[in-house]
């Protein structure tokens, strides 16, 4: 039997702190003048992710837990994906380098390293966990390798 919240009440408390923290948000912004665009802004953004980006990375992952390979692969993939995917989220108007002229002015620098600092991230990212997955394909090989090597002994006799 399940109780007044199907997923629990942690669930349903997490929900209305989610509800709540949104309506803070909502209410601080309601006299700015670019809220249409912001609100336009999110808009775009959910139907982008639901409709383009959602299908993707399922299909992605997928095809990644398909492959049978003896170590799993997909968490080797998702997280420095997913991290270079928030640090494109943070820094986007940078890389794209909007509102120049106000970072300049609040900065004194200029847009330009952004995108360079992105990609040279998700290398690093990337190449860690090539080699952390490099990493424990080999000892997993030489796992079986000394398994194979020694005999089996039984258990110890008193």
């Amino acid at each position: 039997m399940t109780g007044p919240h199907a997923h629990g009440p942690w669930h349903a408390a997490a929900l209305i702190a989610s509800f709540a923290v949104t309506t803070y948000a909502v209410l601080h912004i309601l006299d700015d003048p670019s809220l249409p665009r912001m609100a336009l802004w999110f808009l775009a953004a959910a139907i982008a992710h639901d409709l383009v980006l959602f299908p993707a990375y399922a299909a992605a992952d997928r095809a990644i837990t398909s492959l049978d390979t003896r170590i799993p692969l997909v968490n080797h993939i998702r997280l420095p994906l997913l991290a270079s995917g928030l640090l494109l989220l943070m820094f986007l108007p940078g890389i794209i380098r909007q509102g120049a002229d106000t970072f300049h002015t609040a900065t004194g620098l200029t847009q330009t390293p952004f995108l360079t600092r992105w990609l040279l991230l998700t290398a690093l990212l990337l190449t860690t966990s090539a080699a952390t997955y490099a990493a424990r394909v080999l000892l997993a090989r030489r796992v079986v390798k000394h398994d194979q090597a020694s005999p089996r002994q039984g258990p110890a006799r008193p």
